[in-house]
């Protein structure tokens, strides 16, 4: 088809008009006569048996709708993983125990905010106190509080063990006696929250026996899924309905009890049900991310060439599964990605802890490894005299790597990206020199690699998307794929207009219902542009077919002789044969007995695999598709009062092609922009259960006066080809990760401070300054 005129070049986002106008309706802005407000009771407690439960003053309070507690549910519980090995371990309410501060105890409907806040008051609980225990390395001993039993089939020693992922490949000890040098080291990060501006809001209506739902979420499809069940509903019964989302980074993914809550009063009262939960309860009492403990010994050879890796990942889990499973599994896939390492023992625990239960946050598990992994590779370099740039080279993969679990990298561009971030940051012109300066500011760059996946097996494992062709020519595009902020109407609608070729204004999307549009991922594990896209692409070519088809038998020709653009089909060989597709479709309509135009497209990664891997034993095929990136950072750090910031970010990185340029870049400056805040600002200070910081005011976030400058190249490895399936990869996940171990690097490079926890505080920078200056290393 030649050139290319949609795919590749930056169009304006399909939702930005909605947005900047003040059109875009949120969940928040779903208006419904005779709506009722529906508000939580929480545990004060962090671990506490409840005794007794007394709702009757409450349910007595004019005004108030209705009641519920534990009682009133199903006992179905719910949990971010559901598999034979993991099956469901949360209820909605809480039952006879609450195991963290916030736990949901009741709900109350009432007709308005201050009679649902008194009526709430008047629910009268009493509790025993039970022991605690917060951090994990205390919650895994034999006499620490137990929290839930540990896993039967975890096969360790330890208590409250959630799950356990064990795997490896070659034989480690081999590998380390083998290697000329070995290096041990234990990294920590720390709990931040997601910093979604929209709070968790849900409007549940049961109306003629069906329950309509708006929620701020990730997925219209497993919301449902989960409602459907918890509820015990047939998924017919439930609708959720398209709603804006107001960002969420791996925080709208699950269950919440707020939106089982809502639909369960809603069908009580028969009324709408709103729930908005104010920002101190996101703080308190939701889901954050994932804090892990990682204990790393590698072995390598002289050059730097890797021989054998031991890795042990600790989770903070908080008081259910959550995703702990999760992201133990992911750290062992995010080690596997970058380098080849001939020799792995890798070990990941998921302890249980008297925190609110964690979440998938943006990246979920990578920048912490990678962090780690990347911190102790300079590490090894500086002791072996080789520069960071070389030993990552050395091990780096290459194109057409088989991995260790089956997984191909195909068109892996990791040592370009690499050679690129090494030659447009003159990295090794620069590293090493920030510490000679003569002010107390000094200079410092670092550089850190990551890999990332694109679309894995996960409920419903597959999108479909259906494009229907108007009359006047038009097409109209349902898909279950949600737009978070990541732009994928904009993106689904390019990869149509091009399969079609017609304006990309023409093409109107209908999104994330799930009553009207086909089954979607959701925008999660990083698959939209892949899975979905091809979807789309596929219901597109569909429809270009039918109407080639159409055409080739009106004008007599071979469709070879055909050719497309804006909207008309032509004769290449007679100009004068051409047919817009307004009258293709009309010419359908009269001489098919009235069919028009529909294509149909899905597609699933690995479609050939029956499902996902292993959470325990990693076996099993994980994703068709890996994305690489080499990313460096320059710092600045006055060793007087040990602050530190971002000065300028270079991300080099393979994600296919580009199929929107501009939203590619918009992914990775807000990735830059949430590692710069994992590094330097942004920590959950909590106290035994409690959170001490719970407002914005508190939790600091970066603004626009801690923003760096972001530079960014693209390694194409990929191409888009009408008509054909692509290979994009992900960008909008693995670049929070690369760029956080190469701040850590840089400030290392600035200050010879070697830091292993998160966040990189004052505190930390000045400590290690003053040690190093009592042992006569610093550099004054």
């Amino acid at each position: 088809m030649g050139e290319l005129s949609y795919i590749g070049k930056s169009f304006r986002r399909k939702d930005g008009p909605d947005k900047v106008t003040g059109r875009a309706m949120y969940s928040q802005d779903v208006k419904l006569p005779g709506t009722l407000i529906g508000r939580i009771l929480r545990s004060p407690h962090p671990h506490a048996r409840i005794l007794r439960i007394d709702t009757s003053k409450a349910r007595a309070l004019p005004g108030v709708k209705a009641v519920i507690t534990v009682d009133d549910t199903k006992g179905i519980k719910h949990g971010f993983v559901e598999t034979p090995r993991y099956p469901p371990d949360q209820e909605v309410l809480a039952r006879g125990r609450v195991v963290h501060v916030g736990e949901e105890i009741a709900a109350v409907a009432a007709i308005d905010q201050l009679t649902a806040r008194q009526a709430l008051e008047l629910i009268e609980v009493d509790y025993e106190i039970l022991p605690a225990v917060f951090d994990p390395d205390e919650a895994i001993q034999p006499d620490a509080p137990q929290i839930h039993p540990t896993h039967p089939k975890a096969q360790v020693p330890f208590s409250n063990i959630g799950g356990r992922t064990a795997t490896g490949w070659g034989d480690v000890e081999a590998g380390f006696a083998e290697s000329d040098y070995v290096r041990e080291d234990r990294f920590e990060s720390h709990l931040r929250t997601h910093g979604y501006l929209e709070p968790h809001t849900t409007i549940a209506h049961w109306e003629n026996e069906r329950l309509n739902v708006w929620t701020s979420s990730m997925g219209t499809f497993i919301k449902r899924a989960k409602l459907a069940k918890t509820l015990d509903l047939p998924y017919s019964a439930v609708r959720v309905h398209k709603a804006y989302v107001g960002g969420t980074f791996g925080g709208k993914i699950d269950l919440y009890s707020h939106e089982y809550c809502a639909a369960r009063l809603s069908m009580i009262t028969r009324r709408p049900v709103r729930i908005v939960a104010t920002r101190e309860d996101i703080f308190a009492a939701y889901r954050h991310g994932q804090p892990l403990a990682m204990e790393i010994k590698t072995g390598v050879k002289k050059d730097g060439t890797i021989v054998a890796q031991q890795i042990r990942v600790i989770n903070n889990s908080g008081a259910y599964r959550g995703s702990g499973v999760v992201v133990i599994f992911l750290a062992w896939g995010f080690t596997m990605i970058p380098y080849r390492i001939p020799n792995l023992k890798y070990e990941g625990l998921s302890v249980y802890t008297n925190y609110t239960v964690r979440a998938p946050q943006r990246g979920h598990g990578c920048p912490q490894i990678r962090f780690a992994i990347e911190s102790q590779l300079d590490r090894i370099a500086e002791d072996l005299g080789i520069d960071p740039v070389t030993i990552r080279l050395r091990n780096a993969r290459k194109p057409w790597e088989e991995l260790p679990n089956g997984d191909n990298v195909h068109e892996a561009g990791l040592i370009d990206c690499i050679k690129v971030a090494a030659e447009k940051s003159d990295f090794l012109g620069k590293y090493g020199k920030g510490r000679k300066a003569a002010s107390t500011i000094r200079r410092g760059i670092g550089m850190g690699v990551s890999g990332y996946f694109g679309g894995s097996l996960i409920y419903p494992n597959g999108s479909g998307v259906i494009v229907k062709m108007n009359d006047d020519g038009t097409p109209t595009v349902l898909t279950g794929g949600i737009d978070v902020g990541q732009g994928s109407e904009t993106v689904i609608s390019q990869i149509v207009a091009e399969e079609l070729a017609v304006n990309i204004d023409d093409v109107k999307i209908i999104s994330s219902d799930t009553d009207t549009t086909p089954q979607d991922i959701g925008a999660w594990i990083s698959g939209m542009t892949y899975v979905t896209g091809n979807a789309a692409r596929q219901a597109a070519g569909n429809v270009r077919q039918q109407l080639l088809d159409l055409a080739a038998l009106r004008f007599n020709v071979d469709i070879k002789h055909l050719g497309i653009k804006d909207r008309v089909i032509f004769n290449r060989n007679d100009p004068g044969q051409r047919m817009t597709y307004r009258e293709i479709i009309a010419h359908s309509i009269a001489t098919r007995r009235g069919d028009t135009i529909i294509g149909e497209g899905f597609w699933r990664t690995m479609r050939d695999e029956p499902t996902h891997p292993s959470l325990a034993t990693t076996k099993g095929r994980w994703s068709e598709n890996y994305a690489y990136s080499c990313q460096v950072a320059e710092v600045e750090v006055d060793i007087e009062s040990g602050e530190a910031r971002l000065i300028k970010a270079l991300t080099v990185h393979d994600c296919g092609f580009p199929i929107n340029p501009a939203l590619v870049k918009g992914q990775i400056d807000g990735q830059v922009s949430m590692a710069l805040g994992h590094a330097f600002l942004e920590e959950v200070l909590t106290k035994n259960g409690y959170t001490l910081n719970p407002t914005w005011l508190d939790y600091r976030m970066p603004t626009i006066h801690e923003m760096a400058a972001s530079d960014d190249a693209d390694v194409i490895t990929e191409q888009y080809v009408v008509g054909k399936p692509y290979r994009t990869k992900e960008v909008g996940e693995g670049l929070v990760s690369g760029i956080l171990a190469a701040i850590a690097n840089a400030v290392y490079d600035a200050t010879g401070v070697r830091l292993t926890s998160t966040p990189f505080t004052p505190e930390k920078i000045l400590k290690g300054v003053r040690k190093l200056a009592r042992e006569g290393k610093g550099r004054q």
